[in-house]
């Protein structure tokens, strides 16, 4: 029996050099944006990243688009407070949301960046995927399942994106998937395959590029 939310296959050839193509490509720092009438136009296919402050988001953005400090990596958690449009190409957004979770910030703060997030999410009609980032290390804590639920309730399709494999052993890693599988079994608009990443050794990046290059 196949178990539900496999590990998704390395790309075919010719997805793989269309993912290597896009990111081979000009990648731009659009802008940041505070409020919704600060987005560019939804005149192409988009894609987010969202996860916990501390995930790797920023060293896996990097990492994608082979570029040391395209996101700047902190170790300040909530240091990203804007929505950060990057252009890829002509053809394509990648946009960076706000850490959620703890956020080293004030309360209203914080707030508004939610209300923006929600915002964001039920309003752009161009985003294609979202891709919920989880440290493999941890598993799918609360905070997650908050995030999954609102893209639920926004019928944006997400994909777990598991991030730091390389810090966790095999025989542990088992484990996290079991649970991590437990838990997107309960959310509709979870895609029904995990990506499994290392910023540090490359694992999955491949995947991630084709899986972005080939949304339509």
């Amino acid at each position: 029996m196949k178990l539900p939310f496999p590990l998704m296959d390395d790309p075919d050839p010719f997805a793989a050099e269309r993912g290597r193509l896009l990111f081979a490509g000009p990648v731009d720092f659009l802008k940041g944006v505070v409020a919704m009438s600060g987005l560019p136009p939804a005149d192409r296919i988009e894609v987010c990243f969202a996860g916990r402050s501390n995930v790797g988001k920023s060293s896996l953005i990097n990492a994608l688009t082979g570029r040391k400090a395209i996101a700047r990596a902190s170790n300040t958690p909530g240091r990203t407070q804007e929505i950060n449009f990057f252009a890829l190409g002509e053809s394509h957004y990648l946009v960076d949301l706000p850490g959620y979770g703890y956020a080293n910030a004030p309360l209203d703060k914080v707030a508004a960046w939610q209300a923006l997030l929600k915002k964001y999410l039920s309003g752009r009609q161009s985003l294609r995927r979202a891709f919920v980032l989880i440290d493999t290390r941890h598993g799918i804590k609360s905070v997650d399942e908050e995030i999954m639920s609102l893209l639920d309730s926004s019928a944006v399709t997400f994909q777990c994106v598991l991030t730091k494999a390389d810090k966790v052993k095999d025989k542990d890693r088992e484990a996290v998937l079991e649970q991590v599988r437990a838990k997107l079994a309960k959310h509709p608009a979870a895609y029904p395959e995990i990506i499994m990443t290392s910023s540090e050794k490359g694992d999955g990046i491949a995947t991630l590029r084709a899986v972005i290059a080939t949304l339509e």
